[in-house]
């Protein structure tokens, strides 16, 4: 008998997947379970119109993020941090108070766990900060950091 999983099954498949099974294995355990559903015609026709529907939306999202990518390019971020008067500065910028300046400069709300800095910033200048916006996206963020 086939069977449309409707969950990840151990050593049997992914779901969505159409697999073949003996019909007691998938009467008694998959389809009782609701872990598949017996693939008739209209069945697998709802399969591939629901795999259609989400390939569009992973374009759609795809496609956003690569906007958002570009207009995060020309913008530049202002960080105050304070500093003394020969330049050394006190305490540091992390990712969380990047998002807080993006969103309140350019309305932006960015995560923070997605900024991928190697270590906090602790000096005076401009930087750029890599966001990952989807995983085949990655922006780059300038961070201008200023004396307070």
């Amino acid at each position: 008998m086939k069977v449309i999983l409707l969950e990840d099954v151990k050593a049997l498949g992914k779901k969505g997947e159409v697999v073949d099974v003996n019909d007691g294995y998938a009467r008694n355990c998959l389809i009782k379970k609701k872990l598949g559903i017996e693939a008739t015609p209209k069945t697998l026709n709802d399969l591939k119109l629901k795999n259609a529907n989400d390939e569009k939306v992973r374009q759609e999202v795809f496609e956003e993020a690569q906007e958002f990518s570009k207009e995060l390019q020309d913008k530049i971020i202002e960080v105050k941090l304070k500093s003394g008067k020969d330049g050394r500065t006190f305490g540091s910028i992390s990712p969380k108070e990047i998002a807080e300046a993006a969103k309140k400069q350019h309305g932006y709300d960015l995560d923070k766990k997605k900024m991928q800095l190697s270590e906090a910033i602790k000096t005076l200048g401009t930087y750029k900060v890599p966001i990952r916006l989807h995983p085949k996206v990655t922006a780059e963020l300038t961070v201008k950091v200023t004396q307070m």
